[in-house]
């Protein structure tokens, strides 16, 4: 493993975010307002087809993680090329271990095929997983890790541990933030997606590499889309 792919650094302060960590947690806090909005307004209020939802709702966490890493000097394209051996291998495996879990825990339904198929896996497998793992997983781990950059908790390995632990809260609190707006996970089912960030969320919190937890999130998606065409779970909003 060459430097590049490294562990984080401990003994060493890491690299000290632009605006510092207030300007961090001032976008967590506002990522977790847009993740209730968009499904609230968009899904429940406005009740889009699921298809346009999903254009709308990856048009809104496109442009808002891009505004969060240009305002605080996340460089997301130089991230994704550091230790990007360990973070697909991650990703691979989380993928291979939601999938498991979708052809065991959902019911297996008709879906469509030919060119139909093809669009729903590009639009509801790939797009819409690649979106999810940006706003469930990949903003809030990397807005923790850039509010303790440069402080003390980064120079020790326990201090690094509980900037994971934190960033690990953060993510299940924003995939809890996000569930929440669809009127059907305000119930039990809402412990199935908390379940789901405890592994899609494990490549981009160990490697602080965004590419491991979109690959598991893709998987996830993709084995709804393939398995489960008409899940109740894994592909709202449901109708």
């Amino acid at each position: 493993m060459n430097r590049n792919e490294a562990a984080p650094d401990v003994g060493q302060p890491a690299e000290r975010p632009r605006g510092g960590a207030l300007r961090h947690l001032r976008w967590l806090a506002a990522g977790f307002v847009v993740g209730f909005l968009v499904p609230f307004v968009l899904a429940d209020v406005l009740d889009l087809p699921r298809d346009l939802y999903y254009g709308g709702y990856a048009s809104t966490v496109i442009v808002f993680v891009a505004l969060w890493a240009r305002a605080t000097g996340q460089g997301l394209a130089a991230r994704a090329r550091r230790r990007w051996r360990p973070a697909v291998s991650l990703g691979l495996i989380c993928a291979a271990i939601l999938a498991f879990a979708v052809i065991r825990t959902d019911p297996g339904t008709s879906r469509p095929d030919g060119l139909e198929l093809a669009w729903a896996l590009a639009w509801r497998g790939v797009l819409y997983g690649a979106v999810d793992a940006l706003l469930l997983s990949v903003f809030p781990i990397l807005a923790v890790f850039g509010a303790a950059a440069g402080s003390r908790l980064r120079t020790s390995a326990y201090g690094t541990i509980a900037v994971g632990a934190a960033a690990m809260v953060a993510s299940l609190g924003m995939t809890v933030a996000y569930h929440v707006g669809y009127s059907d996970f305000r119930s039990e089912k809402i412990v199935k997606p908390i379940t789901g960030d405890l592994i899609w969320s494990v490549p981009t919190l160990v490697t602080l590499n965004p590419v491991g937890s979109t690959i598991a999130h893709v998987g996830l998606h993709v084995a709804a889309v393939l398995h489960s065409y008409d899940t109740d779970t894994f592909l709202p909003p449901h109708e």
